[in-house]
């Protein structure tokens, strides 16, 4: 699960066991003077991108799920056509 404000950004690494979420580990992070400038999208989508290199060691070679309240995100994977800067952080 991932969730960006307009100060910080958290993540929390879990499994799901019997259809609950079990939490594993807690991330956060305040934003530098430059991400907060950023947009909502582009600020949920630097929690993503957070919570995948903080957690990297447990997500190589598993399968991820990600939760976010950013209804925006699930369309701009498809797209080709986003802004620069956010289909490098998807790569």
């Amino acid at each position: 699960m991932c969730d960006a404000s307009d100060y910080a950004v958290g993540a929390v690494l879990g499994q799901r066991i019997e259809k609950h979420f079990r939490p594993i580990h807690y991330a956060s992070k305040t934003m530098n003077q430059a991400e907060s400038n950023y947009t909502t999208t582009e600020k949920e989508m630097l929690a993503v991108v957070y919570a995948f290199e903080k957690f990297r060691s447990y997500l190589i070679m598993n399968k991820s799920i990600v939760y976010t309240d950013h209804s925006g995100l699930k369309y701009l994977f498809p797209k080709k056509d986003a802004k620069a800067c956010l289909l490098r952080w998807i790569l």
